[in-house]
């Protein structure tokens, strides 16, 4: 046995008594020691993990392994917080990972892998549904003030071209298509408008009719699957704003599937699930999962706000008014995407808040 194995041995139950994840990389960063909570942490039991590579831990971790080698040839210590992380049974996890450079007779790196407490990721989510509501507020503020003289410069050049002869009315003719172009847009950016109209419906029949529309117009050929649960029953809620947020988040999955691919829709119900602070003993889950190159990471955090789309040429109002759409049901809607997929989770409310 070599030194560090000694020094291990000696000192492992030092570290067995964390609930922090400690694990060693070599230079190759495959592991060479971990602490009993790593197989907590990470769902992965002890013989898999010894001399496993850290990257065939994780479906996908936000830490590329490029970042971590050149951490080990620089000596430079970093720490990246909310780390996203989809571990080989599907679990979704949010880590604090701190990574150091050990002294030892090779460099070695130490990984400090801390799970997110579920109490700080409702915190963070409260947090986004604060900055959406937020900035809904002041583009609907912004599109009021727009339209006000909007409205007079259409009635101005439709004045103006009664006394114009017919080859400059097409001046003022612009000006009026123009204004009602502004018009539409505007009218989109204030977003639906009417109080939701809740009726005990099928949650199922609603996501058949959203397929239905997305397989009439499906120029790549994209695949749609289906993986429902049965046994969530009929509820209340509105049934056309739930097809207009879902068919909007459906759309998008096929157009950014332009070589084709696989849209995923997935229904489950969820126990005693907290939305907007509340607590609640059922929770429809409505997955949309798509197989296409992911959302861009610099526009993650702000997806759902107005005005921000990842597609060429996209208005970038789609998600806003699906968000809002959900909202107003009193759910929310979720989003986790790395290459190669992306889920889009709508929430929404099946029965009472707990007492």
């Amino acid at each position: 046995m070599d030194q560090l194995a000694t020094e291990q041995a000696d000192y492992s139950w030092v570290t067995a008594q964390l609930s922090t994840a400690v694990l060693l990389l070599d230079p190759q960063l495959r592991i060479r020691y971990f602490n009993t909570a790593c197989c907590a942490v990470l769902g992965i039991g002890e013989k898999r993990l010894r001399q496993q590579l850290f990257a065939a831990l994780f479906q996908h971790l936000d830490i590329k392994a490029s970042h971590l080698s050149s951490a080990l040839s620089s000596r430079q210590a970093f720490g990246v917080s909310d780390v996203q992380a989809v571990l080989l049974d599907g679990r979704h996890l949010l880590l604090d990972i701190s990574v150091t450079v050990a002294d030892a007779a090779e460099p070695l790196l130490l990984l400090e892998i801390r799970q997110v407490e579920q109490q700080r990721k409702i915190s963070m989510e409260s947090l986004q549904q604060h900055q959406h509501l937020a900035a809904r507020e002041l583009i609907r503020g912004l599109a009021h003030e727009i339209k006000n003289p909007l409205g007079g410069l259409r009635g101005a050049a439709q004045l103006l071209e009664e006394s114009l002869d017919n080859e400059q009315k097409e001046y003022t003719q612009l000006i009026i298509a123009q204004a009602d172009r502004l018009r539409n847009l505007v009218d989109r950016l204030l977003g639906p408008y009417r109080p939701p109209q809740c009726l005990q419906a099928n949650l199922h029949q609603v996501i058949e009719q959203v397929l239905q529309l997305a397989l009439i117009d499906n120029p790549t050929g994209v695949r749609f699957l289906r993986d429902y649960d049965p046994s969530i029953p009929d509820f209340s809620f509105d049934p056309e704003l739930l097809e207009q947020a879902l068919l909007n988040i459906v759309r998008n999955a096929q157009q950014a599937l332009t070589d084709g691919g696989n849209v995923c829709l997935q229904s489950r119900i969820l126990h005693q699930h907290t939305l907007h602070g509340k607590r609640y003993r059922l929770v429809a889950c409505i997955k949309v999962i798509d197989n296409g190159p992911g959302i861009p990471t610099d526009i993650k955090d702000t997806l759902f706000y107005p005005m921000v789309s990842g597609k060429p040429g996209g208005t970038g109002l789609g998600l806003s008014i699906a968000q809002t759409l959900i909202h107003q049901q009193g759910g929310w809607i979720d989003c986790d995407s790395w290459p190669g997929q992306t889920e889009f989770i709508l929430y929404i409310p099946v029965s009472d808040t707990e007492e």
